[in-house]
């Protein structure tokens, strides 16, 4: 059975879609296999953060993106929030912004 993909605000989307050509066309190969595997997509495509949040890990000529997402009851997955590294380590501030949006959502 496979997940279905929202996101947590029109926002995050019109982010994600802002990325470069390259890391936008393997974010959305990526989607598709988290939409068929769901939690069993692992490394290199995807990767748990902790607490429940994950990582899905796209990247092309232009860079490495990163989209981190949550799943809710049933075969939902939430897209939570999206970005652009510059850097090896995930800054803390897009972690806070995930982690503060999936309490949003389990909440909800």
């Amino acid at each position: 059975m496979a997940y279905s993909i929202e996101y947590f605000h029109a926002r995050v989307k019109n982010e994600i879609e802002s990325w470069p050509h390259g890391i936008l066309a393997d974010f959305a190969r990526r989607v598709e296999l988290l939409m068929e595997f769901g939690p069993n997509l692992h490394i290199p495509y995807a990767r748990a953060l902790g607490g429940g949040l994950f990582e899905l890990r796209p990247h092309g000529r232009e860079g490495i993106g990163r989209a981190s997402y949550c799943f809710v009851v049933g075969q939902c997955i939430v897209i939570l929030h999206g970005f652009v590294k510059k850097s090896q380590e995930i800054p803390e501030r897009e972690l806070q912004i995930a982690r503060k949006r999936m309490k949003e959502v389990q909440n909800a």
